[in-house]
């Protein structure tokens, strides 16, 4: 029986050592498989470190190379204190106010300011210009009855001036519309610091750029379903939102780690966190993000980082876990309660005393009424100031290189002009809504002595990109009528009390039939001196005397003055027929009020890198536009036109000591309302109509000048005062004949006329007088020397005989009926009031 089961365990055995037999071929599989999962890792790490050598060119080239696009920063002019500066109490209170100065009980800290009555102390924040560094200080400024009379400082001053930093406006904002204010780590609060280790990474200066615990318990957390935890450092968090995008995988995550382990191997803590410190998102204003924390802290507490208090900075901080959750506009509460979390860290770490604690747990949140950094505060004007910048610089220079750009802006200027313009607009609306809705306008102010654009308005309501004090060209009416006044007194054959025929008007010819235009009250006025037909704007003495001097000649006038528009030579363009916008009617108006000198309207005065390298300065550009002394004549005439004229409302409100000059336009069927004038430091322009070009039933006198006389009552004037030039004198003539007269007597007014112009008869008075007074001054000199034998001729300040240059015959009324007039739509639409 045993013998029989051998066989079969022999059978066995042989199967069971077969695969010893096969064992070579065995072996060489597994070298292969081996071979190939070697090759694999080594491709693994060969990819691996591909990868990771090309994250780190990605991190060291951005960190080391231009990190930001920083927006060039539009800066107001800065406000200048010194010795006699036209400058009240109020005013400086103002501009502090704009800065976000804190009225406090001492001055102890920049961006603080004490006011005792007697005099104001200042502490000032000190700011770079680029061409000259204002150091931080402490002013005691005492003002005078109209002006500062004393100002001293804790600083070394060399020019008795000290400027105020200058009021940030807006920015020329990149593609991606992000914002900053770039801070250094040496310039942030402590307490900022310990509130962002203690809250978001407490063990920062520990790790090597990431938390292998924090990350873990993330992962768990993720996988199993609960609360979403970020396990990020900060080093991990600036590598999010510097480098890679929010989206949630493992992949960017891990990413994310490779990425901060570099960082954190090429770069010091400090850097890092400095980083952080300006690139983190903390808000959105619009559709510009808000990141750092150097602009934070200007959009929600209107300071700089540095002035920030403890429970300040614990909100800042609280708004990294969430910007739109935390808002404390929105969600105040919510804030709050994040914010008291940042400071429980910073007790718990031991950051804070209790009774720090304390005082910021009970303190309010303290942000601003209405957020202003990262948006423009004024649009109008910052329009204006791109429109030139273009014209010198490609639009990547003015959103990326962080330019420093000081314009002419007055924000004071700036205040009174929007809201003189809003809220007379708003009251004329009211007046008669059904037909006013809609109501637009513009307004101008620069500075006479150098055309320094001080404030610009575009409109009414938000801005949209239609500037219209750049954009709206509409009709200009009365306000070309200077210049054919200015043309006739500059030719040496009219004074201001030459008399001119306000009868009808019929001009033929040049592509007219039969035009006559009409006064604004449809009135003749027979013969009018050159004064009042400017003061009262009359149509048709204006073209009787405008196509006498020459329409060539008018137009002449026109371009000196600055108007670089395309004029026609049609007669109707002495009312005012043509297309301009209000910077074009400021142009000209600039002129006059400069005693003729142009002076290019201008916004920027300087363009400074971010090192605060000067690149470009826009200086002062002048030349000679018109004769002085005609334009004295003019500003004389001008000044009735407020007196006595068509802006006679001027005196009701402000003192006639000003000796305001101004001129009013409306054009046919009332579409639109101008306003032009000047006082001896402002220029300014407003324009009132319908943007469709609809009728709005005001005159210039009922809508542009309201707006006009709100504007200058609320700001300091100067008197207008022209220097008299040499060959100017002041005479008394008779207002009936035009002759020499002499004080008290009937008709005599005391006027300026060119020496060249005074006439050679004089009134019976006038000669009386005349005679009488130089009797008079014989009669106290040299008894020896002879009488002078009275004659009928005048005599000028020396005694000289005056001869009479040709002069045009003084118009008689025509008492013939007129014939009669057209009234097509074609005549009228050619009538400028």
């Amino acid at each position: 029986m045993s013998g029989s089961h051998f066989p079969n365990k022999s059978k066995v055995i042989s199967r069971i050592s077969n695969p010893r037999n096969d064992s070579p071929q065995s072996n060489n599989g597994l070298v292969v498989v081996a071979l190939l999962f070697l090759v694999v890792i080594v491709l693994s790490f060969v990819a691996l470190a591909i990868y990771v050598m090309r994250l780190d060119s990605v991190v060291r080239t951005k960190f080391e190379g231009q990190r930001w696009e920083i927006p060039a920063k539009v800066y107001a002019r800065p406000l200048e204190l010194y010795v006699g500066a036209n400058v009240d109490a109020k005013s400086v209170k103002d501009e502090l106010t704009l800065l976000g100065y804190k009225k406090t009980s001492d001055y102890q800290t920049s961006g603080t300011f004490t006011d005792n009555g007697g005099a104001m102390f200042i502490h000032t924040r000190g700011f770079n210009f680029g061409t000259s560094l204002e150091p931080e200080q402490v002013l005691k400024v005492q003002f005078g009855p109209t002006a500062i009379a004393d100002i001293q400082s804790t600083q070394t001053n060399n020019t008795g001036v000290v400027r105020l930093e200058p009021v940030l406006i807006g920015g020329i904002y990149p593609r991606i519309n992000e914002d900053r204010v770039l801070i250094k780590l040496s310039d942030t609060p402590q307490s900022l610091i310990d509130a962002l280790i203690a809250t978001e990474d407490h063990s920062f200066y520990q790790h090597h750029g990431i938390s292998v615990r924090g990350l873990g318990r993330a992962l768990l957390s993720n996988a199993t379903g609960g609360a979403r935890q970020g396990g990020s450092t900060l080093t991990q968090q600036l590598v999010k939102n510097f480098y890679l995008t929010n989206e949630r995988t493992l992949k960017r995550k891990a990413t994310e780690a490779v990425m901060a382990l570099l960082l954190e191997s090429h770069y010091s803590k400090n850097e890092i966190l400095e980083t952080y410190l300006n690139e983190i998102n903390l808000g959105q204003n619009g559709n510009h993000s808000i990141n750092g924390f150097g602009l934070a802290a200007q959009f929600y507490f209107g300071q700089p980082i540095q002035e920030l208090k403890l429970p300040q900075v614990a909100l800042l901080v609280g708004l990294v876990k969430g910007p739109s959750e935390y808002n404390p506009w929105r969600h105040p509460e919510a804030a709050l309660a994040r914010r008291n979390v940042v400071l429980d860290n910073m007790l718990a770490q031991g950051k804070i005393t209790q009774d720090q604690y304390q005082a910021a747990h009970d303190a309010p949140l303290g942000i601003v009424k209405k957020p202003t950094a990262g948006q423009s505060l004024y649009p109008d004007f910052l329009d204006l100031v791109r429109r030139r910048l273009r014209l010198e610089y490609q639009e990547s220079d003015l959103t990326s290189d962080g330019l420093q750009i000081f314009t002419t802006l007055d924000p004071r200027v700036q205040n009174a002009a929007n809201a003189a313009f809003d809220q007379t607009i708003n009251r004329i609306v009211k007046s008669n809504p059904k037909r006013l809705t809609g109501l637009q306008g513009a307004v101008l102010v620069s500075n006479p002595q150098n055309g320094e654009i001080l404030a610009v308005v575009g409109g009414s309501g938000l801005f949209t990109g239609y500037n219209r004090a750049l954009d709206a060209r509409r009709q200009v009416g009365s306000l070309f009528k200077p210049a054919v006044y200015l043309t006739a007194l500059a030719s040496g054959r009219y004074n201001l009390t030459s008399l001119l025929d306000d009868g009808p008007v019929d001009v033929s010819g040049a592509g007219l039939t039969h035009w006559q235009p009409e006064n604004y009250d449809l009135q003749d006025h027979g013969v009018v001196s050159l004064t009042d037909a400017l003061a009262h704007s009359y149509n048709q003495a204006t073209v009787h005397l405008g196509m006498q001097l020459g329409v060539p000649q008018v137009i002449n006038t026109l371009k000196n003055l600055g108007v670089d528009a395309t004029l026609t030579g049609y007669p109707s363009i002495l009312l005012g027929a043509a297309n301009l916008s209000p910077l074009d009617i400021l142009n000209m108006y600039q002129t006059i009020a400069s005693d003729g000198f142009q002076h290019p309207p201008r916004a920027i005065i300087s363009v400074i890198k971010s090192n605060g390298q000067p690149i470009q300065r826009f200086g002062l550009s002048m030349q000679q536009g018109s004769d002085p002394a005609a334009t004295y004549l003019l500003n004389y005439a001008m000044q009735q036109v407020v007196k006595s004229g068509t802006a006679a409302a001027v005196n009701r409100t402000l003192p006639a000591t000003l000796n305001l000059a101004g001129k009013t336009g409306t054009t046919n069927d009332l579409r639109d309302s101008w306003f032009a004038g000047y006082s001896g430091n402002y220029t300014a322009v407003v324009w009132v109509g319908q943007d469709d070009n609809r009728p709005t039933g005001l005159s210039g006198a009922t809508g542009a000048l309201p707006i006009w006389i709100d504007l200058m009552s609320r700001l300091k004037l100067t008197p207008v005062a022209f220097a008299q030039p040499d060959n100017v004198v002041w005479q008394w003539l008779d207002t009936t004949s035009g002759q020499v007269s002499a004080e008290g007597c009937a008709g005599a007014t005391y006027i300026p006329m060119l020496r060249n112009t005074i006439p050679a008869q004089a009134t019976p008075c006038g000669q009386a007088k005349i005679d009488q007074m130089q009797a008079l001054q014989n009669a106290s000199m040299d008894p020896n020397a002879p009488a002078i034998t009275p004659n009928n001729s005048a005599t000028d300040a020396n005694g000289n005989p005056i001869g009479q240059p040709s002069a045009p015959v003084a118009p008689t009324r025509n008492l013939t009926p007129p014939p009669s007039r057209s009234t097509s739509a074609l005549d009228r639409a050619m009538e400028s009031f």
